[in-house]
């Protein structure tokens, strides 16, 4: 079955109480029993329900694996994965990673004694060097957010299993259309399922994919145990952004490569970064591993400061100022003060992440009109 069939029809079937052809919101807390323990699979929302269920069954359909489970937000899956690990255990992650994941690493984990190191994933061997007999666990996010880096998977999935250790893959910018880490060797993949996948603006979530069934049961134990879960409106509403998520991943990416070359071009501007160029860093392993490029690119102007920064990012009229990404609506963002403010400066800078660096989120509009509001904001 091909992605655009799945993305439909994967791991769902009509209502079975009433042949619905979408799945129904079951708005319930709590399902009748028959008689102590004899139910048909439900039992408390929490632990399980029906609309959450298609969901969960139809992402692990479309990222090729056997088991899904939907939390309250990205940061929420994200925080399960952690839990499966203990005091003295030692995590490595790219040292160019969103915001919200550094500080939750930093400022919550480190304090139950989980120690934290972040590299430079371009090379694989600065992540072979900083394997310790502690390490339990390498996270990657690819592309890396919002510098655009490509880390590779497939490298990164025979160093795990060389040293015996879990790989996670936060898949966010890719999206399942485009990339697929449990194929090429990843044991977990996330997604914020606010971005791309929900696709409208209106739905905060996220989402764990895995195919080892022990795994997926010490996962499943912590999201029932921790209670991070989503409502069934949100699953409803996420359940038909997917339907057509390879539509507008296929315009996403149309009009993020014409977005790419028109800024490369631009006289003002110094840098771009968008893993489609040929020039850019790992270049290779992206068009290896992704299928296309994505509509996510950072940019730099020429002798811009914060300021001047600012008001490019002010002066748009269709791009709008906000947080978050992979809406059908086109976004531009500031990551020193926006998404990644909760990174010390310096860190951010010693890995490019200056305060002079703009954030897109191309969305699906016509693009000449994008360019056009691109250039006027420029000046």
């Amino acid at each position: 079955m091909k992605f655009g069939t799945k993305a439909i029809h994967g791991g769902l079937k009509p209502d079975p109480a009433t042949g619905a052809i979408m799945t129904p919101i079951y708005q319930t807390s709590t399902y009748v029993q028959r008689s102590p323990g004899d139910h048909d699979g439900y039992q408390y929302s929490r632990t399980q329900n029906p609309t959450r269920h298609a969901l969960e069954k139809n992402l692990a359909a479309i990222e090729n694996g056997k088991h899904g489970l939907c939390f309250g937000s990205g940061l929420a899956a994200i925080d399960a994965v952690i839990k499966l690990f203990k005091s003295g255990d030692e995590i490595i992650s790219t040292n160019d990673l969103y915001g919200g994941t550094y500080r939750m690493f930093t400022k919550i984990f480190e304090g139950f004694g989980i120690k934290f190191k972040f590299v430079d994933m371009q090379n694989m061997a600065n992540v072979e060097a900083s394997i310790t007999a502690k390490t339990k666990l390498i996270w990657v996010e690819t592309p890396t957010n919002p510098m655009l880096n490509i880390i590779d998977i497939k490298a990164a999935a025979k160093l795990v299993k060389k040293h015996h250790i879990l790989l996670g893959v936060d898949n966010t910018f890719a999206s399942p259309y485009l990339q697929n880490p449990l194929d090429m060797g990843a044991d977990i993949v996330m997604h914020s399922v606010t971005k791309y996948l929900g696709g409208h603006s209106d739905v905060v979530m996220g989402a764990l994919i895995v195919n080892d069934n022990a795994l997926a049961d010490r996962l499943y134990f912590i999201q029932n145990s921790s209670g991070a879960v989503c409502g069934p409106q949100d699953s409803f509403l996420v359940l038909r952004g997917i339907k057509t998520l390879h539509l507008r991943i296929q315009r996403h990416c149309e009009n993020g490569r014409a977005v790419a070359y028109h800024l490369k071009n631009h006289p003002k501007v110094e840098n771009v970064y968008w893993p489609g160029f040929e020039t850019h860093p790992n270049h290779h392993i992206a068009k290896e591993q992704m299928r296309d490029f994505g509509g996510m690119l950072s940019f730099t102007i020429k002798g811009s400061d914060l300021l001047a920064t600012q008001k490019v990012v002010s002066s748009v009229k269709l791009f709008s100022l906000a947080e978050s990404l992979g809406g059908v609506e086109s976004l531009i963002g500031h990551p020193a003060s926006m998404t990644h403010a909760a990174i010390p400066k310096a860190e951010r800078e010693k890995n490019g992440l200056t305060d002079s660096l703009i954030r897109l989120s191309v969305g699906i509009e016509d693009v000449e009109d994008l360019i056009a509001d691109l250039d006027q904001a420029i000046g």
